[in-house]
């Protein structure tokens, strides 16, 4: 597979691009297991052209992360046009539109999801950009508003016709937000539409390496993206890579191996954040990380591991949860 001059080996393993998740300490870790392509936090463009430090922040990104897109989006052409140029500066592989997120406050207000509203200006908005740079613009979007308006297997010709270089396929409307299953139907019906020559990614409820595999195999696709499947589980591409050179799942490590990368999650985000801004930004990968389920009574022992706000305080509660617990048991 190839986008723009990027090629990627067989079965392309990406990290999705997720608000308060896909921070530099992260991908870091995802690249280290074997993540084919990284993407930042999204990034919105109106903010970005009104230079709020927060958005410029994102921009940064590191040679040891390429091949690497920056995520943008917004509701009109000319501010994320705009605003692409701004990002090109920081010399991404790719800047990636962002027509999927679903949550409110965004596609509420037109911009994400809200797009597939108004297919016209969305295609106006690829088309801005695709002129503005030079770098390979691609596009991430849903299947459609609502299940009444699944305009998918169309809409992908009509992105593909206006310049973008590959798509992100998500398996479920805007209306369902992350409920219910992603349905890959549809995204398996517009990478065998023989028009679309551009790269299909599909994304949404790869949680395991088993299904990853189906995904490759049963719909075509040429890439996946794991997207919440990853958050508090970097090791997962390594499993799923793993699992579909050998057709063998990756053997268990020690429950202390997993423990200490996200200690070293921890220590990255302290490193780069300072330590309160850095232990926040890492709770939400401790609360989701599959590394703690299925241990007994584990409730207040887990609340309390998300209230520290000290590294010797979060860490000590971690090794106490190793010495204490019961975690011979699968830890994936």
């Amino acid at each position: 597979m190839k986008i723009g001059t990027i090629e990627f080996g067989e079965y392309p393993l990406f990290l999705a691009p997720m608000e308060d998740v896909t921070d530099p300490a992260f991908r870091v870790l995802c690249k280290r297991f074997g993540a084919d392509m990284m993407y930042t936090e999204f990034i919105s463009a109106d903010a970005l052209i009104r230079n709020v430090a927060s958005s410029e922040k994102k921009l940064d990104i590191s040679e040891s992360e390429r091949p690497i897109a920056i995520q943008l989006y917004g509701r009109d052409p000319e501010p994320i046009a705009e605003a692409a140029k701004r990002a090109e500066e920081a010399k991404p592989d790719i800047i990636d539109l962002n027509f999927g997120c679903p949550v409110k406050k965004v596609a509420g207000k037109g911009g994400g999801a809200g797009l597939l509203k108004d297919v016209p200006k969305m295609l106006e908005i690829i088309k801005a950009v695709v002129n503005a740079v030079k770098t390979p613009v691609t596009v991430k979007t849903r299947l459609g508003w609502d299940e009444n308006s699944k305009i998918i297997t169309t809409l992908a010709e009509q992105i593909q016709d206006c310049g973008a270089q590959a798509l992100t396929i998500h398996g479920r409307t805007r209306a369902q937000m992350y409920t219910g299953e992603a349905d890959w139907t549809l995204i398996g019906e517009v990478k065998n539409n023989p028009r679309i020559k551009i790269p299909i990614i599909g994304n949404g409820d790869v949680t395991t390496p088993e299904r990853a595999k189906e995904c490759f195999e049963k719909y075509g696709v040429d890439a996946v993206m794991i997207g919440r499947g990853s958050i508090g589980r970097p090791w997962i591409f390594e499993e799923i890579r793993h699992f579909i050179n050998t057709g063998e799942l990756l053997p268990q490590k020690d429950f202390s191996w997993y423990l200490n990368i996200l200690k070293e999650q921890a220590e990255n985000n302290i490193e780069m954040l300072g330590e309160q801004r850095g232990i926040v930004h890492t709770r939400r990968h401790i609360a989701t990380s599959t590394l703690f389920k299925g241990i007994d009574n584990f409730k207040q022992t887990k609340i309390a591991m998300l209230k520290a706000s000290t590294k010797d305080e979060l860490f000590n509660i971690m090794d106490t949860i190793e010495k204490n617990f019961d975690v011979s048991r699968e830890t994936k």
